[in-house]
């Protein structure tokens, strides 16, 4: 019996799909108000297509998917495809059409982009052709398998510790120790994996790895062409679908490591910018489906995510895509999780306006349990302002970046005044923004605790610079946070530093490395601050794939001791349970100052705690905190002094400031100096 599907093409799967029975190709594309879909293939010659199919909306279409079929022997030399799409012009606001059938459009689900050397980004915002100027899908790509047998995805709990790295910057500096033709690539990062295992990390979180335009201008990556292609940029062999082979060997051997793979995705915009940007995908298929357009201003892209324009996440269309993008990530290439860049785009009706009660991605995503039982990260804000970050953010089971805990520690240990209280809430778990009472029932993990990541600082730069120098970035320094919260520690910069200043900016990474890894909730750093990279003080290198932003791994053996200091940070954390909990610390945990009541007054910046280990089988701690520029005598308030040893005091010099497991230094008296500055850590016994 001959199906249907045979000769009219299946509208599912979205995307070119191999069908091996027929030996053919299934080509099926989202498009609502086209009039009229033509398929081009290319061989080598990617300016004049081998073969032509122009879909008959009779036969080729159902509902609003426009779908084929085509047997391999029929287009023998074909290696590449893109669509040409007709429509409607222009009318009202919700209907702000861009067609142009001499553009050559990029199918949004091919999992492999091509382009050619003659590709040209600028093409795609004038009028005319952009034949053999185009990014092109691979059809090779529908057929690639790879070898999973023996792979186990990793699930750590208490244990938990988030690196974000960036793929190339990460071993693209020759200092990296990494072979030549693998550098700032998957197999780049396979080659660091007993680096990150010595460190102790336990998942790593990609910087974004979806497609980008190479001629867009971002290093960072995010403004994404395509949600489902793995960058070529990372891929040291030729762009013949090899970037699929080499992402999933990264994830395989991430895997054998034990540490999990989390991806920045960003499913909020995309690169072809604002009305004056190219036509490569989306806004010629159907644009007013994929964004959002202004209803005051016609023609104006709502720009909700401060890159020109802003998905359409309240359309359906829309929402699957994202889904199936997912889907595609965790079913095909094995990734344990996702941190979703702007996340509270996610909240938006289809008329920009803000669905507090249900949004429509982040239900779609909880209803799928292949998706639902994944690491799933919110970034809770966007940037128009909405911020609903904790209980203000509709998923309410995913964890979230907590841009407080951020501020919070950062402002205490700056010597700030009035954040003793604020210090207390971020230790604890955050539960004034992630309560665990009967109608929320919040856990501490959901709160992502972190003092730098990508945006802004690095934490060298945050105790180095007082002032952004993001000059390089082309927009006369006005990019990137106003305000870091940062000190200098007496002196701005890295130039003839002196020595004191040196051991004070050192003493106070300590501090935001002890405080980071001793507060429940989920840890992250951004890679490099364990051995102090630097930026020179840019706090928005997003352009800059240089000695900005790649690793200079010099630095490592340099500054050994803080790469010391947070190899035993994370080493103790895995160690105590106590501190990373599933619920938060309540009657385990007494506050103290020094004395036996914590100073809440406003010139306070002193804090002790008593943290009981027992009920998770772990040994008592106790912490005391000064962030005062004088030494204070803390009175140890957990028993007799000589119950107590000594791990950590930062004030001291490595290794004294961090004593190994076993060799703590016994505390002979109830009192303790503790130095300007400083954070000290008992261990009872």
């Amino acid at each position: 019996m001959r199906y249907w599907a045979a000769t009219e093409g299946a509208p599912h799967p979205l995307g070119v799909s191999w069908v091996s029975e027929e030996q053919a190709y299934n080509f099926a594309l989202y498009s609502e108000h086209a009039e009229s879909v033509t398929l081009l293939l290319y061989g080598e010659d990617i300016a004049t297509p081998l073969h032509r199919y122009v879909f008959d909306h009779l036969r080729n279409k159902s509902g609003r998917v426009w779908h084929c079929r085509i047997a391999r022997d029929a287009v023998i030399g074909a290696r590449y495809y893109a669509y040409c799409v007709a429509g409607p012009p222009p009318s009202t606001p919700s209907e702000w059409h861009r067609f142009d059938p001499e553009k050559l459009l990029l199918d949004p689900y091919a999992t492999s982009v091509f382009f050619p050397a003659t590709y040209d980004r600028g093409a795609a915002t004038r009028p005319g052709s952009t034949a053999g100027k185009a990014p092109l899908g691979f059809l090779c790509a529908c057929e690639m398998q790879f070898d999973w047998s023996g792979d186990q995805r990793p699930r750590h709990e208490s244990d938990t510790i988030i690196y974000e790295m960036h793929v190339r910057a990460f071993t693209q500096s020759p200092t990296s120790g990494v072979s030549a033709g693998t550098r700032g690539t998957y197999l780049g990062v396979i080659e660091k994996i007993p680096y990150l295992t010595e460190l102790g990390i336990t998942a790593v979180e990609l910087m974004p790895v979806l497609q980008n335009d190479p001629q867009e201008g971002s290093h960072w990556g995010y403004m994404p062409l395509n949600f489902f292609a793995p960058d070529q940029r990372y891929a040291s062999t030729a762009p013949l679908c090899g970037q699929h082979d080499e992402f999933r060997e990264m994830v395989k051997a991430l895997h054998q490591a034990d540490i999990e793979v989390i991806l920045d995705v960003v499913y909020n915009h995309t690169s072809e910018g604002d009305a004056s940007g190219p036509i490569h995908s989306f806004k010629g298929l159907d644009n007013s489906t994929y964004y959002l357009m202004s209803r005051s201003q016609p023609g104006r892209y709502e720009d909700l995510a401060g890159t020109g324009n802003t998905l359409n996440c309240g359309h359906r269309a829309v929402r699957r895509m994202i889904l199936d993008s997912m889907r595609h990530w965790a079913r095909d290439m094995h990734a344990d999780g996702f941190r979703f860049d702007l996340a509270s785009v996610f909240t938006r009706n289809t008329d920009g306006s803000i669905n507090f009660e249900d949004p429509l991605v982040a239900g779609d995503v909880m209803s799928d349990p292949a998706l639902a039982s994944l690491r799933l990260i919110a970034e809770p804000w966007d940037a128009s302002g909405l911020y609903q970050l904790g209980r203000s953010f509709p998923a309410v089971t995913w964890l979230q970046w907590n841009g407080r805990f951020r501020d919070d520690v950062r402002r205490f240990v700056r010597g700030d005044a009035g954040f003793v209280p604020a210090l207390m809430y971020r230790l604890y778990g955050s539960d004034d923004l992630f309560p665990d009472d009967r109608e929320h029932a919040y856990r501490p993990f959901q709160s992502v605790n972190y003092v730098t990541s990508h945006d802004g600082f690095t934490l060298y730069d945050l105790v180095s610079y007082n002032t952004k120098r993001n000059w390089a970035n082309g927009r006369q320094n006005t990019d990137g946070p106003a305000d870091d919260y940062s000190w200098n520690c007496g002196w701005e910069g890295d130039g003839d530093v002196p020595a004191h200043v040196v051991r004070l900016r050192k003493q106070q990474i300590k501090n935001f490395c002890a405080l980071l890894f001793l507060s429940n909730g989920t840890p992250m750093f951004r890679a490099g601050d364990e051995f102090m990279h630097t930026q020179g003080g840019n706090n928005n290198p997003f352009n800059q794939d240089n000695d900005t932003t790649w690793l200079d791994w010099s630095r490592l053996q340099r500054h050994a001791d803080i790469f010391r200091f947070f190899k035993q940070a994370i080493a103790f954390r895995k160690a105590h349970p106590s501190l990373g909990r599933s619920r938060f610390w309540r009657e385990d945990v007494r506050w103290h100052g020094i004395g036996p009541a914590p100073d809440l007054a406003y010139h306070s910046r002193s804090l002790a705690f008593f943290l009981r280990g027992a009920s998770q089988g772990d040994c008592d701690l106790y912490v005391m905190i000064n962030a005062y520029w004088e030494p204070l005598t803390f009175t140890i308030q957990g028993g007799p002094a000589d119950r107590w040893g000594r791990v950590i005091d930062t004030s001291r010099e490595c290794p004294d400031d961090f004593l190994e497991a076993g060799a703590e230094q016994t505390i002979a008296s109830a009192t303790y100096v503790v130095q300007p500055r400083s954070v000290v850590v008992l261990v009872g016994r």
